[in-house]
């Protein structure tokens, strides 16, 4: 199949169908935002790659390619990887949008520079950047999206099987529209609050201007951090359902660039 023969007959070509299947869905899994985060050890991820690629081969008829070490083989390698990161990467924009929206809520607050670790993504971001991860990943999981997601992503050796032509100028243009929705969800949920922001900021220069004996710093940053948290206290619902519409949108948007 590769060009070594170890002597294993039906046995070896089985091992690396198993491998090459595993090459798309290992690939999605490292770009996936909750499956290829720091905290997932690669040792888990290969094992999660491993047991999907199991259930591909025993629900599909995909077949490794006859000489996978040659460069035909190399190319169709290289198109299952492009495959895999395409349906990781446009589920990671979709989780991107909450870390979007509350860096704007903390720029608002006059809270950018309380930042801490990130033990997901293994880099310091935003504190409500880390509360908006964790309830869009608290409902993606709940929801079942991810049990959608690894659904759509065996679906796709049937939709796709390994060496059929997938990357198009409309995709990669459906990838950039995605991108653009992303700026609208992280605007769509920061927005009540960044409005009331803006509200308490005109009122505090008003103020200022009204009463220049006033210390407008020592005034306007605890009225805006007050304010700020009270209105996501309010918006908590609205921002809930537009996390739950995150995650299905998440699933959507990877099962929109699967459509033949």
């Amino acid at each position: 199949m590769i060009g070594l023969d170890f002597g294993f007959g039906p046995l070896e070509a089985e091992f690396w169908r198993f491998m090459f299947v595993m090459t798309r869905i290992g690939a999605a899994l490292f770009a996936a935002p909750l499956f290829g985060a720091t905290a997932v050890s690669s040792q888990v991820r290969v094992m999660l790659a491993g047991a999907i690629a199991v259930l591909v081969c025993s629900w599909t008829h995909v077949s490794a390619p006859p000489a996978l070490l040659s460069l035909s083989g190399l190319v169709v390698l290289a198109g299952e990887v492009v495959i895999g990161l395409a349906i990781g990467f446009v589920m990671q924009l979709s989780f991107a949008a909450p870390v979007l929206g509350a860096e704007l809520i903390g720029a608002g607050m006059g809270m950018s520079i309380a930042a801490s670790a990130d033990p997901i993504n293994g880099a310091h971001g935003a504190i409500f950047g880390q509360y908006f991860s964790v309830v869009l990943t608290l409902l993606f999981f709940g929801l079942g999206a991810h049990l959608d997601w690894i659904s759509l992503l065996v679906e796709s050796y049937r939709t796709f099987p390994p060496g059929t032509p997938w990357m198009t100028p409309d995709r990669l243009h459906m990838i950039d529209v995605f991108a653009g929705d992303l700026f609208l969800a992280g605007l769509s949920i920061a927005l009540p609050v960044i409005v009331l922001l803006f509200v308490v900021q005109v009122v505090t220069g008003i103020i200022g201007r009204s009463a220049p004996a006033l210390n407008l710093m020592a005034l306007g940053l605890p009225a805006g951090v007050l304010a700020g948290i009270g209105a996501l206290i309010v918006s908590a619902p609205l921002i809930g359902d537009r996390m739950a519409q995150l995650a299905h949108t998440a699933v959507a948007q990877s099962a929109a660039l699967l459509v033949k």
